[in-house]
């Protein structure tokens, strides 16, 4: 008797046939997937770092480092060269306008300093001289003259007299032409008499003026020489705090060598240290940010040094209102010295990417976090948190901002879990 054999339905054939068409399926996904040129890498999103570009405002600015110094440092320098003798004061003191700070010693210039006195005093002795010759010169041409006024005056008498005579011919005229030659002679000698007091009166306010010119000359440069001894000792030439003093009993130091200065404590300011990279952005007027002791302080650059030695130049900025309490001369401040205006921006967070793409592109990721792709970007300025976007994203979409340094030419990377 025949059975009914019933039929299976997986069989070994058609499971055969229905594995060969998923393979045909997978190998067709596959030859589509490649021949694509997009190159994908699994990531896990532990090791990376995922940032949201937002919207907000943003600041261009730069970290620096100040240091403190007062606003008024006044040098302290050798005017004269000598050894130093005796430090009435040490490093650090407050010193009060004129206070001595050391004495310095010095031979040779106090040498110099008597010599000047004594060619002074013999220039001196000389002008006296020169004005007692002058006065009894003068005295000698007065009672010369007198003679001579006394003669003129009796040879005029006579030749009056014999005139009378003569015309009433009472005398001959010999008599009468003795008295009048004897007159004519004294007149003239008058007139010659005044010449020569006149010229010796010039000639002696001449000789006691040049004496006197001299004699100031002479004392003019006393004077200075009893400065430059003077100069010997060091005093203050403000008030303030005596810093950097740099010297010991028994040194030689030379003229013009530094020996310490005066910080005037009116004020501090910071001198601060920028890269040279910024100097033609920055200027006089810039101002920057300070946190001290959890308190903001606004600084403003008031002198720029344009010299740039390794890299780097120099600021000078003061504080705008309020001075820190406590801040001491060497302190060293972080600031944040802004470039620009703050303004609202589209943001994206600073990281490694940037080494490897330059800020011209940036792995988005999908909506659903399983993707990220290359998508271009334009970044504009800076600040050490952020750059911001001028193209290619929006507030909300969310980027890759660590080291894409291992990823090669990888276009896409697919995101998993830990």
């Amino acid at each position: 008797m025949d059975r009914v054999i019933e039929k299976k339905l997986w069989n070994s054939k058609r499971i055969m046939m229905i594995g060969g068409s998923v393979a045909l399926v997978a190998l067709l996904t596959a030859s589509v997937y490649f021949s694509s040129g997009k190159s994908k890498l699994n990531v896990v999103t532990d090791r990376i770092t995922i940032s949201e570009v937002k919207q907000g405002p943003f600041q261009e600015f730069i970290p620096v480092d100040g240091v403190v110094l007062p606003v008024t440092t006044i040098y302290l320098d050798a005017m004269e060269g000598g050894r130093v003798e005796e430090k009435y004061v040490e490093d650090g003191a407050i010193m009060k306008k004129g206070q001595p700070i050391l004495r310095l010693s010095n031979t040779d210039l106090e040498l110099s300093l008597a010599n000047q006195e004594t060619a002074v005093f013999d220039v001196l002795t000389q002008m006296q001289n020169t004005k007692n010759v002058a006065e009894q010169n003068s005295m000698n041409r007065q009672t010369q003259m007198a003679d001579v006024d006394n003669a003129l005056k009796e040879a005029e008498r006579v030749y009056n007299v014999n005139k009378k005579l003569y015309a009433q011919k009472v005398i001959g005229k010999q008599e009468y032409e003795s008295s009048l030659n004897l007159y004519n002679y004294q007149v003239g000698r008058k007139k010659l008499a005044e010449d020569i007091l006149k010229q010796d009166g010039s000639s002696m306010k001449l000789q006691v003026a040049q004496a006197r010119e001299s004699y100031e000359r002479m004392q003019n440069t006393l004077q200075l020489m009893r400065k430059k001894v003077g100069d010997l000792i060091v005093r203050s030439p403000v008030d303030g705090q005596l810093t950097s003093l740099d010297v010991e009993i028994g040194q030689n130091k030379n003229k013009g060598e530094r020996l310490g200065q005066i910080d005037v404590m009116s004020g501090f300011k910071a001198r601060v240290n920028v890269d040279e990279h910024y100097i033609s952005r920055v200027f006089i007027g810039l101002v920057g940010d300070c946190p001290i002791a959890g308190k903001n302080y606004k600084l403003t650059i008031k002198k720029v040094f344009t010299q740039v030695t390794g890299g780097r130049f120099q600021v000078d900025m003061e504080f705008n209102d309020s001075i820190p309490s406590g801040l001491r001369r060497g302190q060293t401040l972080q600031i944040h010295l802004a470039l620009s205006d703050e303004r609202n921006a589209l943001l994206v967070s600073k990281g490694g990417f940037y080494q490897q793409t330059g800020g011209n592109w940036i792995f988005k990721v999908n909506d659903n976090g399983t993707m990220a792709y290359k998508v271009d970007i334009q970044l504009g300025s800076q600040n050490p948190d952020y750059y911001e976007v001028l193209q290619g994203l929006k507030a909300g979409d969310k980027v890759i901002t660590s080291s894409y340094e291992n990823y090669g030419n990888i276009q896409e990377l697919v995101l998993k879990g830990p």
